[in-house]
C-alpha cells in the first residue's frame, strides 16, 4: 500500500536536514517508536508498537536510513516481525526536503507491505487515514524539537502516546465521512 504525505516546518532546510540525521531525535518523534541499537553504517534496530482498535502488534525489526544531502533526500529500507501476533512488515521510505515560504517542505513517500493479521487494515483507507494522524503527532514534536531553546530541552520532546482505540474510532469515522462524501 502506498503512503504519500507532505507538510511544512517552519525551520529552514539546513536546519531540518541536520535534525534528521539524528536518527535517534527522529524516532523519538515517531508514534510508538523505540531504536535500540545503532549498527553502524547507517543500520538501526527498534520496535515500534501499534495499536489498532481490537489489534495489537509489536514490531522488532531493522531499518536502513540511507541520506543524500546533495539533494536533500534519502531513504528508508525496514522490515520487522510481531513474534506474538505473527504479523510481518516491510517499508521503503523515500522523503524529499525542499525550501518553502521561510521554512522547510518534507514530502514522503511510504510502500507499506503488511501480512498476517495486520494485513487486514492495509486492505482500506483506514491505514491512509491513521498515517495522515501520526503524521501530524510527528510534525508537532519535531516543530518542538527545533524550537526547543537547549538541547536538553529538546531532548524531553517526544512523540505523545499512541491512543490506539481512540485513534482508530477517529481514523474509522473520517474515512467513512470522506467514502459516503464521494458518493
Amino acid at each position: 500500500m502506498k503512503i504519500e504525505n507532505e507538510f511544512t516546518v517552519s525551520p529552514p532546510v539546513a536546519t531540518v536536514w541536520e535534525f534528521f540525521q539524528d536518527v535517534s531525535s527522529v524516532a523519538q518523534c515517531l508514534p510508538g517508536a523505540e531504536l535500540t541499537e545503532d549498527r553502524g553504517d547507517g543500520t538501526y534496530a527498534g520496535k515500534v508498537s501499534v495499536k489498532l482498535g481490537p489489534m495489537a502488534a509489536n514490531f522488532e525489526g531493522e531499518a536502513t536510513v540511507t541520506p543524500d544531502e546533495s539533494t536533500r533526500s534519502g531513504s528508508i529500507d525496514g522490515k520487522g516481525a510481531d513474534r506474538r501476533g505473527g504479523s510481518r512488515g516491510q517499508v521503503k521510505v523515500e522523503y524529499t526536503l525542499t525550501e518553502a515560504d521561510g521554512g522547510t517542505k518534507v514530502r514522503i513517500e511510504a510502500d507499506v507491505t503488511l501480512s498476517g493479521a495486520a494485513a487486514q487494515f492495509g486492505r482500506t483507507g483506514l491505514i491512509n487515514e491513521m498515517s495522515s494522524r501520526l503524521i501530524g503527532d510527528f510534525v508537532n514534536c519535531v516543530e518542538g524539537k527545533l524550537a526547543a531553546e537547549t538541547p536538553e530541552a529538546a531532548a524531553e520532546v517526544k512523540a505523545a502516546d499512541v491512543k490506539g482505540f481512540t485513534l482508530f474510532l477517529e481514523s474509522l469515522l473520517a474515512w467513512l465521512k470522506r467514502l459516503f462524501t464521494r458518493r
